[in-house]
């Protein structure tokens, strides 16, 4: 079986890892030229941890991670006003739980795939069209190959969807935030291991300390109906304007932007689609079930999601059609439920009032007493899912 995935994030090549390890032959297509090497640092835990257990990469994820000590919510001198240690989310996950950066994530299962399957950059699909048990596939510099199936992990902006189910506005559930990430170089003061946040009305910056001396910056503000920034330095000028009255340190984070080498910029977004497949074509992570930047899972569940997917296809003796319907039975419910969290998360992680802040900030405090946790955030940590086992 020759499969085309289009998206080398961490749902594609994660994907072509299992297809691989069953006989099935992926192909991996990504738009970039090459793999992203920053963006932003994500909470690794549950069943994505499991999976990456599957697939030997805790003892590198453990040398490029960080377990992180603290949250810490300071005002605009500085001072701490809010926050919790790291070890509640480790309590919470058995240990099983660290920070990492995407592109150090995405890279770690790209290794374990390069020069096994056929992997080409600075191309994307331009068409697709199915004919009997192929498809057909145009590219846009390649030409036209055939393949049996097609999967698209090409995220919340997915090519993929767009040409086989239609306009991302038919799936999109705008959250009502912007989302931006950079790094830089030599930033002090450096605060090892503590993640901290400076809020204000609508908006937040948190602050953490990378390694080799690099620092990022992520940004999420409150924005309804105003126009897409297209182009790097329009979605700048909409950063500076949204963040230039606050306090703390903003005035240096934002001089810093001026040299960022690296820049992202999106909506927080969620994508709900009443079927992730069509014929011989479906998609899996974010390009089916985007549940946004905020809820922190986003790379466990696209893993959990090509899992599940290659494993079906595997066992599915050649009914790629059944196998896509129960991808989806075992995995809908579960996702849902990881959407509907995110909602309630974003709401509460950036209050839009000074009120909200306070009375966050006044949640967060009791977060220090376990048993409180567990109650306030425990069911939404744990992954109420059991991972299938696909004997072959």
């Amino acid at each position: 079986m020759q499969v085309l995935i289009s998206g080398a994030g961490i749902a594609g090549p994660t994907l072509a890892f299992w297809l691989k390890k069953y006989g099935i032959a992926p192909t991996l297509v990504e738009a970039a030229p090459a793999l992203r090497t920053s963006g932003y640092v994500i909470d690794f835990w549950g069943l994505g941890y499991d999976i990456a257990e599957k697939m030997g990469l805790l003892s590198d994820i453990a040398r490029l991670g960080y377990r992180t000590q603290e949250l810490r919510i300071v005002d605009d001198s500085g001072r701490r006003l809010s926050g919790f240690g790291g070890e509640l989310f480790r309590e919470l996950t058995g240990g099983r739980y660290i920070t990492l950066g995407r592109s150090d994530l995405s890279k770690l299962i790209y290794d374990r795939i390069s020069g096994s399957c056929e992997i080409i950059f600075g191309d994307s699909i331009a068409g697709l069209r199915e004919a009997g048990a192929e498809v057909h596939v145009q590219f846009e510099h390649g030409g036209e190959r055939r393949f049996d199936l097609v999967i698209g992990a090409d995220g919340l902006h997915s090519r993929v969807r767009k040409l086989v189910f239609g306009p991302q506005d038919r799936y999109e559930k705008d959250l009502g935030y912007r989302v931006a990430a950079f790094e830089t170089a030599g930033y002090r003061p450096r605060n090892e291991l503590v993640y901290l946040v400076h809020s204000a009305p609508g908006r937040q910056v948190g602050r953490f300390a990378l390694h080799d001396d690099r620092t990022l910056f992520l940004f999420i503000f409150a924005s309804r109906g105003e126009p897409e920034p297209h182009g790097v330095a329009a979605q700048k000028a909409i950063l500076r304007k949204v963040f230039e009255g606050d306090g703390w340190e903003l005035p240096r984070i934002l001089r810093a932007l001026d040299t960022c080498d690296d820049f992202y910029f999106d909506r927080v977004s969620q994508i709900g689609m009443a079927a992730w497949s069509r014929g011989r074509i479906a998609l899996v992570g974010d390009a089916a079930f985007c549940v946004s930047l905020l809820a922190g899972q986003g790379s466990a569940l696209a893993m959990t999601a090509a899992y599940v997917l290659a494993g079906e296809l595997a066992t599915s003796q050649g009914r790629p059609r059944d196998a896509f319907d129960r991808y989806e039975e075992r995995l809908r419910p579960f996702i849902l439920t990881k959407q509907r969290a995110a909602e309630r998360f974003a709401r509460a992680f950036v209050p839009r009032t000074r009120l909200g802040i306070l009375f966050r900030n006044q949640v967060i405090k009791t977060f220090r007493v376990p048993p409180i946790a567990r109650i306030a955030i425990g069911r939404d940590i744990r992954d109420q899912l059991e991972l299938p086992r696909y004997h072959l």
